[in-house]
């Protein structure tokens, strides 16, 4: 065991934890048994310790002072290759706005730069998790950029994914656009329609969505990194011996956390909105329920079109992917549909979580960004991979039965509305009512009353 001490007092920690006291402290205060930070938030931050070391080694002209940078981009990299994964081991909801998994963060570094240079853990004096690990830094700064790097990465894979859904929904309108069927409204027969002009329309949905989401990314791309504690830039107010080289780090680190990501990120013109307001998760949330709502329109069309297979629609077949029942034998369930759209519901309650904590924020900071990224990112996360599997696994192995979407419009009377503008709406109410909805009385007594009217208008001439 090894001893850290700082101003609260002494903890033990096992030798081989890269992680130190302030990581040890945040476990015990946020031990919810919850679930662990996104491990996309913490390669955010890496991301961002990488390109501030970086930054200052660019800076640096004292080759012992610059042997520490290289120790810390070197670890940045192992971590980026999963090495260390284990060492993050706080829970996604604490208080602090994000310190504590910053400074897991910044001690899981600075340990594995000691161990690249010979020292053990917790020899700080040589590579420190706060004067160089963080220097120029602050949580407030550090996490909301992380977020949006995260934010952005997981975007463009669930674009992705859309992107795919999209062409297998058009895929599915041009091979069915000749299987007419009966539409429905409010669940009760309307008019004909064809089952490809239905995929067609879902297609249309969730090529809106891949829009939204193209464009959101826009929004993210602005980060208060080098803003530090309430984006005012490392407080000018404060003298500072170094203040001509924290001025070069400011306008470099962007440079840099851009080149590493492949992102058009940007310093944002007034770090002090970045840092204070969290407005513009809500709306990447907001579009994210937008996503999740199209999902489950369609994920719950397509779970009632498979609905029976005798006593039910039976317009559609899903693949049979597992046993439906422990007592009903033969039964099949519709469990990937079910699964996405209970996916969406999470993703809706994410976005209450999200609007709510935004809105909680005091003055300069938000205290529940936690809240925030967790909730975010799991439902990008989510979307990403239930989007996949609904592709994979319902809508392109699905197949139509042709026969029972024809049975079910023969036994309608949908055609009817088409003989409105020749009779008028009330003429077929009454024949529909009068031949009790059966549909070959009901044709056979439009035909016969529109040879009347034919009849009446040759003798009125």
């Amino acid at each position: 065991m090894r001893i850290e001490k700082d101003f609260l007092g002494e903890m033990a920690l096992p030798d081989d934890a890269l992680y130190g006291i302030q990581t040890i402290r945040a476990k015990d205060n946020f031990s919810l048994g919850y679930k662990k930070t996104h491990p996309q938030l913490i390669r955010a931050m890496v991301l961002v310790k990488k390109a501030a070391a970086l930054t200052y080694a660019s800076l640096e002209h004292d080759p012992e002072q610059l042997k520490p940078y290289k120790a810390i981009v070197n670890a940045c990299d192992r971590l980026l290759a999963g090495e260390g994964a284990d060492m993050f081991i706080l829970d996604a909801l604490q208080g602090g706005a994000g310190t504590s998994t910053n400074m897991n963060v910044n001690e899981v570094i600075a340990n594995l730069a000691l161990k690249i240079l010979g020292k053990a853990p917790g020899t700080y004096e040589v590579v420190h998790p706060l004067d160089m690990v963080n220097r120029g830094q602050s949580t407030n700064d550090v996490y909301p950029t992380a977020l949006r790097i995260a934010a952005i990465t997981l975007l463009r894979d669930l674009s992705g994914s859309c992107a795919q859904l999209q062409e297998a929904l058009q895929k599915k309108e041009l091979e069915y656009e000749g299987i007419k069927k009966l539409g429905r409204t409010e669940l009760m027969d309307a008019v004909p329609v064809t089952l490809g002009s239905e995929f067609g329309a879902y297609a249309q949905a969730i090529a809106r969505d891949r829009w939204r989401l193209y464009k959101i990314e826009e929004r993210l791309r602005q980060i208060n990194l080098g803003g530090t504690a309430v984006g005012l830039l490392l407080e000018p107010y404060i003298e500072r011996k170094d203040k001509k080289s924290e001025r070069k780090y400011r306008f470099g680190v962007i440079e840099k956390i851009r080149e590493l990501t492949g992102i058009g990120l940007a310093a944002a013109e007034y770090p002090m909105d970045i840092t204070q307001n969290q407005d513009v998760f809500v709306e990447v949330s907001g579009l994210l329920k937008a996503l999740g709502v199209n999902l489950m329109k369609i994920a719950g069309d397509l779970r009632l079109m498979n609905s029976g297979p005798r006593g039910g629609l039976g317009e559609i077949n899903l693949a049979p992917l597992q046993m439906g029942s422990t007592i009903m034998p033969g039964k099949v369930n519709p469990v990937i549909p079910e699964m996405l759209i209970q996916a969406a519901i999470r993703v809706q309650a994410n976005d209450y979580a999200i609007t709510m904590a935004a809105s909680l924020g005091e003055f300069e900071l938000n205290p529940f960004l936690p809240l925030i990224a967790d909730a975010l990112l799991e439902s990008l996360s989510l979307l990403h991979q239930g989007v996949f599997l609904f592709r994979t696994k319902c809508v392109e192995l699905l197949t139509p039965n042709p026969e029972q979407c024809a049975a079910h419009l023969d036994a309608s009377y949908a055609f009817t509305a088409a003989w409105v503008s020749q009779l008028g709406y009330d003429t077929v109410s009454g024949i529909i009512a009068a031949c009790d909805g059966d549909p070959e009385r009901i044709k056979q007594a439009l035909h016969d009353r529109c040879q009347e009217e034919e009849a009446k208008g040759v003798r009125d001439v």
